[in-house]
């Protein structure tokens, strides 16, 4: 259980310091009086949407192995299909 959190924390912290992430945040730092006020809540919201997704995707790969993800994906598949013939 500890080492599973480690993992996590180490998955976050990785996250953050994505070099795509960096490249986000610096763009936004650097255009920031540039903006519009829309302009960088929309950059702003696009940062934290491309942070989330960067830290669930490498907290999922910290805590599942990967025959455990290949079946996640495919019951996802099952259930896209599954709804897909219901419309």
């Amino acid at each position: 259980m500890i080492s599973t959190a480690i993992a996590i924390q180490n998955a976050t912290g990785d996250a953050v310091t994505d070099i795509s992430t960096m490249i986000r945040a610096k763009n936004i730092y650097q255009n920031k009086d540039n903006m519009t006020n829309d302009e960088f809540a929309e950059a702003m919201f696009e940062y934290s949407a491309h942070l989330a997704s960067v830290t669930a995707t490498l907290v999922i790969g910290a805590v599942m192995s990967k025959s455990d993800i290949d079946t996640l994906l495919s019951t996802i598949n099952e259930i896209e299909s599954m709804g897909n013939d219901i419309e």
